[in-house]
């Protein structure tokens, strides 16, 4: 199986490429945030998980765990998985390595999108605009979103670079671009 972390910033551009990415790899695309999005608003799930990301803080661990283990096994013969907003938490990642080590499969690798802090406030303003995102719209939110990324989810990269499973790569540039740079990574960590 090709399981891939796409990995990086609010507003790198990981839910754009995971798209195309799916496509070309016909691989299983998990968006954790889309999936919270898609939980019913009256479940007392959904208003747990609501409360933090509102504030932009990270849904607990063992709630985002449980929720993606069941959202993974929606999709038993998946070719492969896109990992996209997980793992956010070192202990996320020892989790999803264990899930899957117990389904006979382990993650490929992690593709990190790297964009500066400026570019990621302009994409997140835009993204508030075109597809009503009311949590990338408070310039406080952005922030503290950025802040949990550096200080809680930047350091799952070193998990992953541990296991030499980790390629960095510019995310800035052409749609294109940014999409030959994960393929070329994508490629490299699959025949690893």
């Amino acid at each position: 199986m090709l399981n891939i972390v796409l990995f990086g910033p609010p507003g790198a551009g990981k839910g754009t490429q995971a798209e195309t990415l799916k496509s070309k790899y016909d691989l299983v695309h998990i968006s954790t945030g889309d999936v919270f999005r898609a939980l019913d608003p009256t479940s007392d799930l959904a208003k747990l998980a609501k409360s933090y990301a509102d504030k932009g803080n990270l849904v607990p661990d063992e709630i985002t765990i449980k929720i993606l283990e069941s959202e993974v096994s929606k999709y038993p013969d998946a070719k492969g998985v896109i990992y996209d907003g997980f793992p956010r938490t070192i202990g996320q990642a020892e989790s999803l390595d264990k899930f899957l080590q117990a389904k006979g499969t382990g993650i490929t690798g992690m593709i990190a999108l790297e964009v500066q802090e400026d570019e990621l406030k302009t994409r997140l303003k835009k993204r508030a605009i075109d597809s009503g995102r009311p949590d990338d719209a408070d310039p406080a939110i952005i922030q503290n979103r950025i802040n949990v990324y550096n200080e809680q989810t930047a350091p799952v990269a070193d998990f992953y670079k541990g296991q030499s499973k980790y390629a960095g790569i510019n995310g800035v540039g052409s749609m294109e671009e940014v999409f030959d740079r994960i393929c070329t990574a994508t490629d490299s960590l699959a025949v690893k």
